[in-house]
């Protein structure tokens, strides 16, 4: 990781016909989220915990 870099990319997964998925996270504030990817498209979603919060991965971010 670079120093100040504010998301890093913590897991990723490749699928076959171009479809990947990673899991980022905030370095500020520890939140994951899931970005996901294929052809042109592109998505991102914070991961949600049972209760609707917002995943914070706990430690030093």
């Amino acid at each position: 990781m670079k120093k100040g870099q504010r998301f890093v990319f913590t897991h990723k997964e490749g699928f076959a016909f171009g479809l990947s998925m990673r899991i980022i996270k905030d370095t500020q504030t520890g939140v994951l989220y899931l970005y996901t990817s294929e052809g042109y498209g592109t998505a991102i979603t914070p991961l949600l915990d049972s209760d609707g919060k917002p995943i914070v991965e706990s430690g030093r971010f």
